[in-house]
């Protein structure tokens, strides 16, 4: 009786124990996430400019209106979109082929991985302030106009023309993005058993085989893991646009989040903002959920 007494204490206690550490984590989790979404949807339902705090009206459904009939709105969805679309499959790829890559046991692997994980070390800002100096359309100064111009062909205005310029961030954020992918495919392939290959190696089967029966098979769950994630972080996209074209030319690189900053802290028209914003985390909610669905329907 009393050891089963002490048993119940002792659990009682642990459980005490678990909630006080867990406590902080979710008070900074409903502090900083929860009551932020909450005063978010609360303010789609005013008119309040920033600068005029005292003038605040409630106008119920008026931004949502407003936003479903505003051009700009749709032009960044689209934007937002395509750069998900197109970075996704290409920087996961790209990671993938990397982490077979430095997978190999050779000389001096450790500093190839290093290398292609320094990026995802560096500030975006950084990276985006260095990657508008190798786009820069002059050839004095721009490296990669300079090489083009060397080898006898026209610059090419990467930031500055409408037509060039998503697809010039695109290539520079899969580039910057995939050393953290490449990290997680690495540590998924080290999962796998080594004597599934050498099995398959006795039997004949080609390296190519042994990566579409073995490799992709055994990375199915990191995968699904990796896609999940860079599409969440390539629907949040504002770095890159904000330093290198500010979302020029045209709003060819006008994205939701950006949308949202210029509406809210540029122009001063925190409920609509705040309209875009819920939106927004419908959007991705919605985009989450489907891929959600998809990569289940795999199992």
């Amino acid at each position: 009786m009393n050891k089963s007494k002490k048993l119940t204490g002792r659990k009682r206690d642990e459980r005490v124990a678990a909630y006080i550490f867990v406590a902080p984590a979710v008070i900074l989790l409903i502090g900083f996430l929860v009551v932020p979404m909450i005063y978010t949807v609360y303010f789609s339902g005013f008119k309040y400019q920033i600068m005029r705090p005292d003038a605040t009206t409630f106008i119920a459904f008026d931004n949502y209106k407003k936003l479903f009939s505003d051009k700009n709105f749709w032009a960044a969805l689209k934007n937002t979109v395509y750069f998900t679309v197109i970075v996704v499959p290409v920087q996961c790829a790209l990671a993938l082929g990397l982490a077979l890559l430095v997978s190999k046991k050779f000389r001096g692997v450790s500093v190839f991985r290093t290398m292609y994980f320094a990026p995802q070390l560096t500030s975006m800002v950084v990276i985006s302030v260095l990657w508008s100096v190798l786009y820069n359309a002059n050839p004095n100064t721009g490296l990669i106009n300079s090489i083009l111009v060397s080898l006898g062909m026209s610059p090419i205005k990467f930031l500055s023309d409408a037509s060039t310029a998503m697809n010039s961030i695109i290539f520079m954020s899969a580039w910057q993005g995939a050393g953290y992918q490449m990290m997680i495919f690495l540590a998924g392939l080290q999962g796998i058993p080594r004597d599934q290959y050498e099995a398959a190696s006795v039997d004949g089967a080609t390296k190519f085989k042994q990566f579409l029966y073995i490799t992709l098979p055994g990375l199915k769950g990191t995968i699904k893991y990796v896609i999940m994630i860079t599409m969440i972080q390539a629907m949040k996209l504002f770095t890159q646009p904000y330093i290198m074209t500010k979302g020029g030319p045209k709003n060819s690189t006008k994205t939701l989040v950006y949308y949202i900053y210029d509406q809210g802290f540029q122009k001063g028209n925190f409920g609509y903002a705040c309209s875009i914003a819920t939106v927004f985390f419908m959007i991705v909610v919605c985009m989450s959920m489907a891929m959600k669905k998809v990569t289940a329907a795999t199992d």
